[in-house]
């Protein structure tokens, strides 16, 4: 089958709402995002401690959070694996195979990645902000605010990034999953079985679907930056 006549294939099974393709992006997104709540305020509250903070330790965790960036998924997947599996000391959970497994190795792998990014976003953000907001009487969690406020155009680039991240990882969700589909078969599973058989329509409209998702988070990250750019 050539390319024109494959990518033919995959855009009709986008728009006719083919029930397989829309369970995998299904499964992929509410994963994702998941874990994504799941990390995103521990993560701003970690990398805030790092940036403002001073106590015993403190570069230490830094440099651990650096190194867990480059750490392969399949790494983690297979550490978790290992856990998760009958043998392993957290076997009596039973999430071996599920969607909540996942999510633990999506948190696991994204959490590095966005406490570094904040983290260098409030390394670099106006200390002034922070003061001045207690100066003027703001509780701890208003001021947390205001700074979040002030650096939110880095902030948002971690979360995409952290997000961009686990919804194209293959290794740790192919292990910890087990590809099940109607279950834990998401967007890069899908793609790496679907291309193995051969069946390459189905494999092309799903990376349709992450193209697209790629151009709508940088677009939104572009316009987000212009308008403050304009109110500055």
């Amino acid at each position: 089958m050539s390319i024109l006549a494959t990518s033919q294939e995959a855009i009709q099974l986008l728009f006719s709402g083919d029930t397989a393709l829309w369970s995998i992006v299904g499964v992929s997104f509410s994963v994702s995002l998941f874990a994504m709540a799941v990390v995103l305020l521990p993560a701003l509250l970690l990398a805030f401690a790092l940036a403002y903070g001073s106590f015993p330790g403190r570069w230490l965790l830094l440099s651990i959070m650096n190194t867990l960036q480059s750490v392969p998924t399949v790494v983690i997947g297979l550490l978790l694996y290992m856990m998760l599996s009958r043998a392993g000391p957290l076997g009596d959970w039973q999430l071996l195979f599920t969607q909540e497994a996942m999510i633990i190795g999506q948190i696991f792998i994204c959490f590095p990645i966005m406490v570094a990014m904040m983290h260098g976003a409030f390394q670099h953000s106006d200390r002034r902000v922070w003061e001045t907001s207690f100066t003027l009487g703001a509780s701890l969690p208003r001021a947390f605010g205001s700074l979040i406020w002030e650096t939110r155009f880095p902030i948002l680039a971690a979360v995409i990034a952290g997000f961009s991240r686990i919804i194209t990882e293959v290794g740790c969700s192919m292990m910890v999953g087990g590809n099940i589909f109607n279950s834990t078969r998401n967007i890069p599973t899908a793609i790496a079985m679907e291309s193995q058989k051969g069946a390459f329509a189905q494999g092309v409209a799903l990376g349709m679907v992450l193209l697209v998702l790629a151009l709508v988070l940088n677009f939104l990250l572009s316009i987000t930056r212009g308008k403050g750019y304009l109110r500055t």
